[in-house]
C-alpha cells in the first residue's frame, strides 16, 4: 500500500488563494512547481485541476478540487473512482484548527474534526480510512483573537504565523516520497520529530 493520490483542499479563486483555509492548495502548489515538467490542468469531468506526475519512481495523482470546500468529495470521489484509487491509498492535505502554524500532522481515518472538506470526502468514499496531512494553522481562542472560526479560515495568517505554515509545508514536502513508496511509519516518524 501506498499513496496514489493526493488532494490538496482549498477554495477556488483569487478571493481565497491566500486564505488559510487553502493551506491543503498551498502544498500541492508547492510540490507542483517542485517537479520538472508538471503543471495543474483543468479537469472538467472531474472539476479539479490535476496531473499526473512521477515521485519516487512512482506515478501519483496530484488534484485540486475547484468545488469549493464543502463539495470536494465530487473530484476526490470522481478520480478514486475512474482510476480505482483506495481510500488507504489516498492522502488528503488540509488546514487544521487544532494544531498550531508551524506544525503538521499525519494519520489515517478518524472525524472530520468539524472540517467540512473532510466531511464531503468522507461522504463520496463511504469511509473515514484515507490519509490526512494536517497543516496546523492554530485557533483563533489559542492566537488570542477574536475572530469567529469561519472568519478566521477565510482571512490571510499574520505574517509570522504564514512563515510558520510555510515551514509546516516544507517540512511536508520531505516526507512525500515516503508516503509514495508505502514508507508511512518513517513518514510519521520524521513529520512528527522536531
Amino acid at each position: 500500500m501506498s499513496i496514489r493520490l493526493i488532494v490538496g483542499l482549498g477554495n477556488p479563486g483569487l478571493e481565497y488563494q491566500l486564505t488559510r483555509h487553502n493551506a491543503g492548495f498551498w502544498l500541492v502548489d508547492n510540490l507542483t512547481n517542485s517537479l520538472p515538467y508538471c503543471s495543474l490542468k483543468r479537469d472538467v469531468r472531474m472539476n479539479a485541476l490535476i496531473a499526473k506526475v512521477t515521485i519516487a519512481n512512482q506515478e501519483v495523482w496530484l488534484l485540486e478540487p475547484q468545488t469549493y470546500m464543502n463539495r470536494s468529495g465530487l473530484s476526490v470521489g470522481a478520480l478514486a473512482r475512474f482510476f480505482k484509487i483506495g481510500p488507504d491509498e489516498i492522502l488528503v492535505v488540509h488546514d487544521e484548527l487544532d494544531i498550531d502554524p508551524g506544525i503538521a500532522k499525519l494519520k489515517k481515518g478518524g472525524s472530520s474534526g468539524g472540517h467540512n472538506g473532510l466531511k464531503d470526502i468522507t461522504s463520496a468514499l463511504g469511509t473515514q480510512d484515507y490519509w490526512r496531512l494536517r497543516i496546523g494553522i492554530g485557533h483563533p481562542r489559542n492566537l488570542r483573537l477574536q475572530q469567529a472560526v469561519v472568519d478566521f479560515v477565510l482571512h490571510r495568517p499574520r505574517k509570522e504565523e504564514q512563515a510558520l505554515i510555510d515551514e509546516a509545508i516544507e517540512k511536508s514536502l520531505n516526507i512525500i516520497p515516503l508516503l509514495v513508496t508505502g514508507k508511512f511509519d518513517a513518514a510519521t516518524l520524521q513529520l512528527h520529530t522536531r
